[in-house]
């Protein structure tokens, strides 16, 4: 798998940063992937839908941790070229581990 292109979205809120689309080896997009601003730094959170019981539950997510890092690499960098592109700079560029780093997997 080849993640074959990446745009980002800056948006102007508290702690959503960017939505982001991921396109795998030109033929699959996944499109609502979000930066968001945590308590310990930027993480990417995946596609998801919330449910009855009002919780929210990952449409689309990796199955291992090196392809989360692979992804979530992607999108730092697309959004530190789009920041910068915007003439904005991006300070404590720091991973958090994701809420779904735990959970690979569980459907």
């Amino acid at each position: 798998m080849k993640i074959t292109e990446v745009k980002v979205f800056p948006v102007n809120e508290d702690r959503l940063k960017a939505y982001a689309s991921i396109t795998i080896d030109d033929c699959f997009v996944v499109r609502d992937l979000k930066v968001i601003q945590g308590p310990n730094g930027l993480f990417v959170a995946m596609p998801s839908k919330k449910r009855k019981d009002g919780q929210f539950r990952d449409i689309a997510h990796p199955l291992n941790k090196d392809t989360r890092n692979e992804i979530e690499d992607l999108v730092f960098e697309a959004y530190t070229k789009e920041l910068q592109s915007m003439g904005e700079t991006l300070v404590n560029l720091k991973r958090q581990k994701s809420p779904a780093d735990e959970n690979y997997g569980d459907e």
